[in-house]
């Protein structure tokens, strides 16, 4: 068996009085599609901002391709090779599309990329995403759906290992989730290892070969979609006694 790409372990984080994360223990494989999911308030946006470097846990390690990582900032975690998107995307406006990932493929990948193609690199991310004919459109006239499609499009571009997908598909339409997970799809079998965060419990169920669930900061689940769909600590967790 291989090493864990990512290995969280026993972290723990708390907000004056409040304890976000208990003690909880989280793996990765490398290319392994895995979903996280609870109910509102169950620590899932802490656990990715304590993975990404936008929180530092109090306790515990987050070790990922064998070196740990709990100290240090989130630009360095991004230049090993976790990136994220984020639910409510925020490009550069006044910049294109296409130079909006110029910006991660300088300043996050340039250890990775050739520097002397790196127009060629983000043309071909865009193409990868489906936004190619957009590339000089100004990000600020694009619609939901191709906003959605930069975010994940300037998360890779940060040649990530590892990909965390915060709520990639709120708000959209059946038609448009379907988009995203085939994007999502395509980024994993080129060798992203993804975690996706997600409330459309149908995409994760498609998507995820293991679920992760978190309740009121603990791990109260763990495994394949079909166990966890039947699993009572589960359903009590988001439907009540």
């Amino acid at each position: 068996m291989s090493a864990p790409l990512l290995d969280v372990r026993n972290i723990t984080k708390s907000f004056g009085g409040f304890v976000a994360l208990n003690d909880v223990s989280i793996h990765l494989a490398p290319g392994e599609r895995l979903g996280l999911i609870g109910p509102n308030g169950s620590g899932k946006t802490t656990m990715i901002n304590c993975v990404s470097g936008a929180l530092f846990n109090d306790g515990g390690a987050i070790v990922f391709e064998g070196r740990d990582i709990t100290k240090l900032p989130a630009y360095r975690r991004a230049r090993l090779g976790i990136a994220r998107s984020f639910q409510i995307p925020k490009p550069f406006r006044s910049m294109t599309v296409i130079e909006n990932l110029l910006v991660p493929l300088e300043f996050a990948a340039w250890t990775r990329i050739d520097h002397g193609r790196i127009n060629e690199e983000a043309f071909d991310i865009l193409e990868r995403i489906g936004l190619a004919d957009l590339a000089h459109k100004n990000c600020g006239d694009l619609t939901q759906i191709d906003m959605r499609k930069l975010e994940l499009a300037r998360a890779l571009a940060a040649r990530p290992n590892l990909l965390i997908s915060d709520e990639a598909m709120a708000g959209l339409s059946s038609e448009e989730v379907d988009e995203v997970l085939e994007i999502l799809f395509t980024l994993n079998e080129g060798g992203v290892a993804v975690i996706m965060i997600e409330h459309i419990m149908r995409a994760v169920m498609r998507y995820s070969e293991r679920i992760v669930v978190l309740d009121a900061g603990r791990k109260i689940a763990e495994g394949p979609p079909d166990d966890i769909v039947h699993n009572p600590d589960v359903e009590r967790a988001y439907l009540g006694e």
